[in-house]
């Protein structure tokens, strides 16, 4: 019995899923090797234009490997926004790198790219770009910041799987990129993520640091420290049936966040997502509501509201410089970046799963209007 009787997330499994699944499991391959595997991986590298995918165990476990990928040394330092998910961080602190963080946009939510430049020291080596919530990161000025000062980019793209920057995928852009296949993504695997790079001594990289570091001369010794983050034959049956509707899936999303703004756009207490830009038209990863300061109730009374409705919400990433473990941990005891704080305090999103209907989105919509004009 589902809790909600609209949940945040529900994903579409309609397509060759199951056909693909029962084809794995009477092959017998159910592990890290299978024909799926493969051909998931290149299909998907395909996609972005890439000479290399490497599939792994989450989005996280991608974000991992990457990092570990570009050999970053003891203090030296990473760029990346404050208002994203802490896997983005994690990499950097484990490795005893130094993370300076970027303030976000507060239209367009991403990190505000204007502010790079003077953050850049001479031990800056990464920037760690994540597209937020359905719209992406200024790329090109960022790729001229980079290029100018010799940094690496890693490109998390866990949120925008099919979403295009100037007519070229998303994905695309970075030295290295990473990619999600948790169930609220556009594809999803149920647990999953995937590395992509033209730069061959990356892919063999993170190809040997997924596979606790094993190599082809003598199995069980051992040259590198490494991590159990393979991804299965099963995993790839699914996810190679989801990528065949990648493009379906992306008009869906569109049309999902076009009825939201039809419906909530006349109401003044919050902001509505940024429909397109110069660079990008938003592919509604999530539906996104930011209360103004003027708002007749707060974020949490909202979400109750809505919770007594059956409406499940989520709350907006709480911004890097103020995770308590970070700061216990000893960082970022004396920052303030003002847009990542009101974002997180007064941001949440609403049921956008692509197995969402116009009937249940309206009554969202319907409910949210009882809220603000009773």
């Amino acid at each position: 019995m589902k809790k909600y009787k609209i949940p945040v997330n529900e994903p579409s499994l309609i397509g060759n899923e199951k056909k693909y699944l029962l084809r794995c499991l009477k092959d017998g391959y159910i592990s890290s090797s299978g024909a799926f595997v493969k051909e998931f991986e290149k299909k998907f590298a395909k996609r972005l234009k890439k000479k290399y995918a490497i599939s792994v165990s989450s989005g996280t476990a991608a974000l991992q490997l990457a990092f570990e990928s570009l050999n970053i040394k003891k203090k030296e330092e990473v760029i990346l926004p404050s208002f994203t998910i802490i896997s983005c961080i994690l990499p950097i602190v484990r490795a005893g790198a130094v993370p300076v963080l970027i303030d976000s946009d507060p239209i367009t939510w991403n990190m505000d790219v204007n502010k790079i430049e003077k953050k850049i020291t001479r031990k800056t080596r990464v920037i760690i770009a994540p597209h937020i919530y359905g719209m992406p990161v200024d790329m090109d000025p960022l790729m001229k910041i980079a290029k100018k000062y010799k940094l690496k980019v890693i490109e998390d793209t866990a949120e925008a799987l099919g979403l295009k920057y100037k007519n070229k995928e998303c994905g695309s852009f970075g030295d290295v990129s990473t990619f999600s296949f948790y169930a609220n993504k556009h594809i999803t695997t149920g647990e999953g993520g995937m590395i992509v790079t033209n730069d061959k001594q990356i892919a063999e990289k993170c190809k040997s640091l997924r596979n606790i570091c094993f190599n082809d001369k003598r199995r069980f010794l051992h040259y590198d420290l490494g991590w159990n983050y393979r991804f299965t034959n099963l995993q790839s049956s699914i996810g190679l049936a989801q990528l065949e509707k990648l493009n379906r899936f992306v008009i869906k999303k569109r049309k999902i966040g076009q009825i939201y703004n039809k419906g909530l756009s006349n109401i003044e207490a919050f902001n509505i997502p940024l429909d397109k830009t110069k660079y990008a038209k938003n592919i509604y990863w999530v539906y996104g509501l930011v209360l103004k300061k003027n708002s007749p109730i707060s974020l949490k009374v909202l979400m109750k509201k809505l919770k007594k409705y059956g409406i499940e919400t989520r709350n907006f990433f709480w911004p890097l410089h103020q995770q308590p473990i970070l700061r216990k941990m000893g960082f970022f005891r004396n920052i303030k970046l003002p847009v990542a704080e009101y974002l997180s305090k007064n941001g949440l999103y609403l049921p956008t799963g692509l197995a969402i209907t116009s009937l249940q989105q309206k009554f969202v919509i319907d409910k949210i209007k009882k809220i603000f004009f009773k």
